[in-house]
């Protein structure tokens, strides 16, 4: 399974960036994010930076892997998911357009 993780761009040479993954520096493909600029975070899948992302999203990334590091390692999870908690899961739209109209399955 691949695992997106927020990482920040600290600087950038064409489509190669340095960013900082949890206080560590790497290097990042940037291909996919041509208009990454340094400050911006950036959601990473094995070295390529996929999307660009505000601070609030990285926080809540961030939380929650280290939520789930906690009980991968016979933790509690702490608050890493209040933001899930505290909402009613919900539907992609074309599931929830199946629902309304009756449909229970394929």
């Amino acid at each position: 399974m691949c695992v997106g993780v927020p990482v920040q761009l600290i600087a950038c040479d064409g489509i190669r960036g340095e960013v900082l993954e949890d206080g560590q520096p790497g290097l990042i493909d940037l291909s996919l994010t041509p208009d990454a600029r340094p400050g911006d975070w950036l959601l990473a899948f094995l070295g390529s930076a996929r999307e660009i992302i505000d601070a609030d999203q990285a926080s809540k990334i961030s939380a929650a892997l280290e939520g789930l590091r906690a009980v991968m390692a016979g933790g509690d999870p702490g608050s890493a998911f209040a933001d899930l908690e505290a909402r009613e899961p919900q539907l992609p739209a074309h599931l929830q357009a199946a629902l309304a109209a009756g449909r229970s399955h394929g």
